[in-house]
């Protein structure tokens, strides 16, 4: 195979597992996993390992939330013989529980920086490991302290 060939099949892969969740698909979410030792720490959660833990995990995201969209964006994928890595931002759209019947619950933003290792299989691109880490938000508009070097006035020596 190709470089080129193999890149577009992580892409792939990579954008199946959003698909499912974004569906609540959990048995094809399943299927995208290694059947091996696999690991997964969500946003503010512990590292999770094995097959079981982390499976069970995304059964609970997927019963606790009504709507998840994720729109992907800085993609990077990077080959390496049977390996592969995936860096993106997931710019995440959620919403809980509806309020009254029928009605979409409150919706909710956030950022989420993500790594997934995906190793390839006779079946194709297997995820290995997802590690989301939140983006926190700047308070101030530069991010930088009015009293920084540019700002003090200096005496002449």
């Amino acid at each position: 195979m190709t470089a080129a060939t193999d890149v577009e099949e992580v892409e792939l892969a990579n954008t199946a597992f959003y698909e499912t969740m974004e569906r609540g698909d959990f048995d094809a979410l399943s299927t995208l996993w290694l059947h091996d030792e696999i690991s997964c720490v969500h946003p503010g959660w512990p590292v999770l390992s094995g097959r079981g833990d982390v499976l069970r995990s995304y059964a609970l995201i997927m019963a606790n939330t009504e709507y998840i969209q994720f729109f992907l964006t800085d993609v990077v994928v990077t080959v390496a013989d049977d390996t592969a890595l995936v860096t993106c931002t997931e710019n995440i759209l959620s919403g809980g529980p509806a309020e009254e019947a029928g009605e979409l619950g409150p919706l909710v933003g956030q950022l989420v920086v993500a790594t997934n290792a995906f190793r390839r299989t006779p079946e194709g691109w297997k995820l290995w490991s997802h590690h989301g880490s939140p983006v926190l938000a700047e308070t101030g508009e530069s991010g930088e302290s009015d009293d920084g070097p540019d700002d003090v006035d200096q005496a002449p020596a």
